[in-house]
């Protein structure tokens, strides 16, 4: 019996000693640093310039009924309308490329859309000797519902904020890779754009890219600046 005690005694002394060894500002400094970084992350908040938004997606379904342009439901119409060259394919250069993920099927574009992509594509490269990279462009209503299953963020294939790629107007510029600088000149290209009211941007979180819908009056708008700066080189 006295052994018993003096066992029970002995460890019970072991169990105070090894608590009270552990030292306690070991742990409150952790919990504290758990609490200060978990406090900042927090804080950190998600606001880009171009930052999307329903009105935006309004917007964009507002074009595709002006224009009077069809939603694309299945690869079929979607043939018929590069058969009609309605749709354009995707102009790829050394300032353009088109992402490997994109099926050579759904690399096309309204023909306005396509003259944007040129453009901004020869002034980026100008800029920083790289090409722009595509990531996305023409998708079908079928397409869309089956990307809807696994990207939650996905507009609609149906609706008043369905999504704009299914009138071929739409592209998403690649944003994974960019440089700060290279980030910067992407955003202010495109506000000076989506300011003269000749696109709607939003920058994507989640997919890494620019979505960006491009205006029919964009053709008029170049042809206007190419002929003022003509005029002015004589």
């Amino acid at each position: 019996m006295g052994t018993r005690t003096s066992l029970l005694t002995l460890t019970a002394v072991l169990l105070v000693t090894v608590t009270a060894s552990t030292p306690a500002s070991a742990v409150r400094r952790y919990s504290s640093h758990y609490r200060h970084h978990k406090g900042h992350y927090r804080h950190i908040v998600w606001n880009p310039v171009l930052k999307g938004s329903y009105d935006s997606m309004l917007r964009q379904n507002e074009e595709i009924d002006r224009l009077q342009l069809p939603r694309i439901v299945d690869d079929a119409q979607l043939e018929e309308l590069v058969r009609t060259q309605e749709l354009v394919a995707i102009s790829e250069s050394q300032s353009l490329h088109v992402s490997p993920a994109v099926k050579p099927d759904k690399r096309y574009c309204r023909p306005w859309t396509n003259q944007f992509l040129e453009d901004m594509g020869e002034a980026y490269y100008k800029e920083f000797s790289v090409p722009l990279q595509v990531n996305s462009a023409v998708r079908t209503m079928e397409q869309q519902h089956k990307l809807r299953r696994h990207n939650r963020n996905a507009a609609p294939e149906d609706g008043d904020i369905s999504s704009s790629h299914l009138a071929g107007i739409t592209v998403d510029l690649a944003k994974r890779g960019l440089t700060r600088a290279q980030h910067k000149w992407v955003e202010d290209y495109l506000k000076n754009l989506r300011d003269l009211g000749l696109v709607e941007v939003a920058e994507e979180r989640r997919q890494a890219c620019f979505h960006v819908m491009v205006s029919d009056r964009y053709t008029e708008w170049k042809e206007t600046n190419t002929l003022a700066d003509k005029l002015v080189r004589e």
